[in-house]
């Protein structure tokens, strides 16, 4: 029972992102399609105001009440009854007509089908039936399934279950070749935990493509330290703090850290989305969030920025992580191309299809101005990037930087198959010098780290070794000779096997 109620907690989930416009009548039914039970559940919407008045008036959903003992009645009133957050209404009239939006709900066709209305992907459709339900005071999911336009709405699970394969397939072969693999030797001075010997300041820097200063957070190393730079790119709706284990593993061998926070797709820019004060981040974030990192470049040569320090900013490290990590790329040479994104944008049933395709698909119309590359970048760490529509995988032998790709075994959101191993192999990547690192188990998330964690991040080690070795720093570590392993047997370098 539990299984089923996270089931129609998810489709009713999945019905409010429907898609469709232009006036028409109110929504009649919404038909629910089992084709593995070879069975359909009909709710006419006529037949009743309250949840206890559609069971009681479909045949099928009497029968699934009668099995469940009684628990559906309940369940139902919990979904369909349940007031919807105030959020709600203000994000998606916040949205309305923003591409990320429009990717959200065009994915959203693929098991959610209108019929009786044309296509409508702004998402005006949906702030307007969330209006009219509150005007006749039912703001729940029942009333907004009331005030959609069409005929019927029609979800099939089955659709749900091919699109899980989808991504189960997506993973497999880098559980293979994680598998096939020895993994990384193991450094024990590189697992301990850290003596703090660094210096930590959040600071405001102003920069000429932004309205506001940037706030940057800094780890200084303590004296002498090696005079080496390497900042840090956060993903979208994340925040410096989340990756600060990584600038501390990078600080207590030397190298001073920057970890800016890019405004237009940071946490804050996520809590006024959902509050309805600003839309979500719009494709021209693809060029500012490179910009942001040159800009800091270019202050500390000014000696605007840490003016007591002497750092080379000729040979920079750049690491970062999901949208960060694209960033790096942009900065390392990396070519943005609007060939696979025009594509396979529209290609639902396209078999590398993935979760992180919604956000490269709306970047489309920023591609062209995303070009932004910075040649003092000689060290590149991209930690699961969306890259696989973005970039032509033949560019890798023109990038003057070296790259370092880690990508986690079990990450659904840029899963390691298309964004990952498929990119290295066409491409050749490996006869380029770049490499390609797994992290067994480990999902889009896992591999951050926070401030002053037990043990160093996961991934801090290779990051530090291959920074060490492309800058060509003495150090404990470096990535060739290995030694940046964990005590879990999680980190294997597959490059040779692409």
């Amino acid at each position: 029972m539990v299984r089923f109620r996270i089931r129609l907690t998810a489709l009713a989930f999945g019905m409010s992102l429907a898609l469709s416009g232009g006036p028409a009548s109110a929504l009649e039914r919404l038909v629910f399609r089992l084709p593995f039970l070879e069975t359909e559940i009909t709710i006419n919407f006529d037949d009743g105001e309250s949840a206890e008045q559609l069971i009681q008036a479909s045949p099928d959903l009497k029968d699934l009440e009668l099995a469940s003992a009684g628990k559906l009645l309940p369940l139902m009133r919990q979904v369909f009854l349940t007031p919807l957050p105030l959020e709600t209404k203000a994000l998606l009239a916040g949205s309305t007509g923003q591409p990320l939006l429009e990717q959200a709900l065009y994915a959203a066709t693929q098991v959610v089908a209108l019929e009786g209305v044309e296509l409508d992907v702004s998402g005006r459709m949906l702030t307007q039936a969330l209006i009219r339900a509150e005007r006749r005071g039912q703001p729940n999911i029942l009333g907004f399934l009331r005030e959609l336009p069409g005929e019927q709405a029609s979800i099939d699970l089955s659709r749900l279950a091919e699109v899980a394969n989808r991504l189960k397939t997506n993973l497999e072969e880098g559980v293979a070749l994680a598998r096939s693999v020895e993994p990384a030797s193991v450094t024990a001075a590189l697992r301990g935990a850290l003596r703090p010997s660094w210096s930590r300041e959040v600071v405001q820097v102003t920069v000429p493509h932004r309205p506001k200063p940037l706030r940057v957070l800094t780890l200084q190393p303590a004296a002498p330290g090696n005079g080496r730079l390497a900042v840090i790119s956060h993903g979208l709706w994340d925040d410096p703090e989340s990756f600060e284990g990584w600038g501390e593993v990078l600080a207590a061998h030397g190298y001073t850290v920057l970890l800016p926070d890019h405004p237009g797709s940071d946490l804050n820019q996520q809590r006024a989305m959902l509050a309805g004060d600003a839309p979500p981040p719009g494709p021209e974030e693809l060029r500012l969030r490179p910009l942001d990192v040159s800009a800091l470049l270019d202050a500390i040569s000014a000696r605007r920025l840490l003016r007591g320090a002497t750092l080379n900013t000729d040979a920079v490290a750049v690491v970062g992580h999901s949208w960060g990590a694209t960033t790096t790329f942009q900065l390392a040479g990396g070519i943005p191309t609007d060939r696979k994104l025009k594509s396979r944008c529209n290609d639902l049933k396209n078999p590398e299809r993935n979760i992180s395709w919604v956000l490269q698909c709306s970047w489309l119309s920023g591609v062209n101005q995303a070009a932004v590359s910075d040649l003092r970048v000689k060290a590149v760490v991209a930690v699961s990037p969306p890259l696989r529509l973005l970039f032509d995988g033949s560019r890798l032998e023109s990038l003057p930087a070296k790259l370092l790709l880690i990508s986690g075994t079990r990450d659904w959101v840029v899963p390691s198959g298309p964004e990952a191993i498929a990119p290295m192999r066409e491409s050749k990547a490996v006869r380029l010098g770049h490499r390609l690192v797994l992290v067994q188990g480990a999902d889009h998330f896992s591999l951050r780290s926070f401030q002053g964690e037990p043990s160093p991040a996961q991934v801090g080690p290779v990051i530090l070794g291959w920074i060490n070795e492309q800058l060509e720093v003495d150090g404990v570590v470096t990535f060739t000779a290995g030694g940046w392993g964990d005590e879990q047997d999680s980190l294997v370098d597959v490059s040779e096997r692409l």
